[in-house]
């Protein structure tokens, strides 16, 4: 006992030294866990056992996680997602040229002796398919000459043209890829009226932002152009991104076969809802146009959930447009209060912007931009008062929507200088996501690989993750859990198991009455019947 004592002491002792870290996580990590025989272990106590006894074996813990139950995928760019592979196939398919040299795509005539050949080429030229395949992703990064950030978000711009006309194809690969990982739910995030909003913003003269402006003129402002915005025809846009989500939800069924039942493939099974991407790079008008197209759409299209900033947050233009941007978000929410917002927020880190540039993004997000999650996260420390930050989320329950190999690939940020073990520390919700699996070469399983070895992550704390996702989705739907920090059921199924075939009515009618809750029951089946094979 003299160990445990001395540690508890310790950490007192470390709260009264740094007063922001909770008592109660002092006391939590401090005292030892209640001894268990091992006859009366539950199936989830023995799969905990099972998880730490093969962790030291990267291979085995790979197959383990693989295997587990993971909920959803909440941060996913539909074209970054992709791998160059399939890229490289589709634009041989569509007789699309490529230059030798950068890589990069464009239309016909192609000129094979001036070094800009076909890309069907690659297709029997291995060194060029190769070398496509390393400059359209991280494959082989550290050999590029350049910074893994820069290899990054180049890359979109030389296989972007092969996308074109694809989105039904990408998102058959995509839910087939989930399926495979034993993910159930995936919000994607693309930008489904096909730039018919941008173009409306375009024609535009942004009337908001002068520095002398108060607030409530600034309002006034936004909301004339807003109206400006519904009579130029924002419901065109509207009806675009409608009829984007028709279109590739009808080729992925057939890709898929999910209209056969004999033959329907698992892909078929993930639920699938859509985020509206806006472009950080626009100018205001264009960048406003977007969201207002994004909150419309959200309110007539129940596969659109919610609107994200998206692009590199270092870029000039991102960080000039910042605080401009969040200034529209706030006045979008008073006007569309139910639209759900998440955003992308201290994807940064030392050096890559002024410190200045650190210290507000993640703040002003939840503050301003009214985000009920935050994408990345990863500048936390550098924010000014972090801890209070930390508090401040933890309490309104903002989700982290933590990407590992994203933001080590992308910003050499990994093990003890990710901000993961902080958000958990303080309660703050997270969930593992992917990013951009294509372009990063990686998928979810290697997510919770990394999790587990660079953080020490523990089977318990992976499958809270988990549960977080679909907590945490902008699914509709009443949720599951009464309490969502210790897991405990509504009163309609609290004395339901996951583990018997059998429901309770009382649990039936709920379950029917909640998309979300149905989801979330179907992750705890999954697991139940996961840990009686562990």
């Amino acid at each position: 006992m003299l160990k445990p004592c001395l540690s508890l002491l310790m950490r007192v002792a470390g709260r009264l030294i740094f007063p922001g870290l909770p008592l109660l996580w002092t006391l939590a990590v401090a005292l030892p866990a209640p001894a268990q025989r091992p006859g009366n272990a539950t199936p989830e106590q023995k799969t905990a056992r099972a998880f730490d006894a093969i962790r030291v074996s990267p291979l085995e813990l790979y197959m383990f996680l693989r295997e587990m139950p993971k909920g959803g995928d909440l941060h996913s760019h539909l074209t970054g997602s992709i791998y160059a592979e399939s890229y490289v196939k589709w634009a041989a398919d569509a007789g699309l040229c490529v230059d030798r040299k950068s890589f990069l795509l464009f239309s016909p005539p192609c000129d094979d002796a001036s070094g800009r050949p076909a890309a069907s080429t690659a297709l029997t030229d291995g060194v060029l398919y190769r070398r496509m395949v390393d400059a359209w992703s991280m494959r082989n990064s550290q050999y590029s000459g350049q910074s893994g950030h820069d290899q990054f978000f180049d890359s979109f711009g030389k296989f972007g043209q092969a996308g074109n006309n694809r989105y039904g194809d990408m998102l058959a690969e995509v839910t087939s890829r989930a399926a495979a990982g034993r993910v159930d739910y995936l919000e994607l995030m693309l930008t489904p009226d096909n730039g018919k909003s941008r173009e409306l913003g375009r024609s535009m003269k942004w009337p908001g932002g002068a520095a002398s402006e108060s607030p409530a003129g600034l309002a006034k402002s936004m909301e004339q152009m807003r109206q400006e915005l519904l009579r130029l025809g924002i419901s065109q846009a509207v009806q675009e991104g409608r009829d984007t989500l028709n279109m590739m939800e009808a080729r992925k069924r057939e890709l898929l076969k999910c209209d056969d039942p004999a033959r329907a493939e698992p892909g078929c099974k993930v639920a699938v809802r859509y985020i509206f991407q806006i472009s950080r790079s626009n100018p205001p008008e264009q960048a406003f146009a977007q969201m207002v197209a994004a909150m419309e759409m959200a309110r007539v299209e129940p596969r659109l959930v919610a609107l994200n900033l998206v692009q590199a947050e270092d870029t000039l233009p991102s960080m000039a447009n910042f605080p401009q941007q969040m200034l529209m978000l706030d006045y979008l929410h008073s006007v569309y209060p139910k639209g759900n917002i998440t955003l992308h927020a201290g994807e940064l880190a030392p050096g890559l912007v002024t410190p200045e540039g650190l210290r507000f993004h993640i703040r002003d997000s939840v503050r301003k931009g009214h985000a009920r999650r935050i994408g990345h996260g990863v500048a936390l420390a550098y924010e000014d008062e972090p801890l209070d930050l930390l508090r401040e989320m933890s309490e309104k329950r903002v989700m982290v929507e933590v990407c590992l190999s994203s933001n080590d690939g992308i910003l050499g940020v990994r093990g003890k200088q990710h901000p993961l073990p902080l958000y958990l520390k303080f309660g703050v919700p997270v969930a593992l996501a992917t990013d951009d699996e294509g372009v990063s070469r990686s998928e979810i399983t290697r997510e919770y690989v990394k999790a587990a070895e660079d953080h020490g992550l523990g089977y318990l704390q992976l499958k809270a993750m988990a549960r977080a996702s679909m907590e945490y989705a902008f699914l509709e739907g009443a949720s599951l859990w009464k309490d969502a920090s210790r897991w405990v059921a509504v009163k309609e199924c609290e004395k339901d198991r996951a583990d018997r075939a059998a429901l309770s009515g009382g649990c039936q009618r709920f379950l029917q009455g909640s998309e979300k809750a149905r989801l979330q029951w179907g992750l705890e089946r999954s697991f139940a019947d996961f840990e009686k094979r562990h």
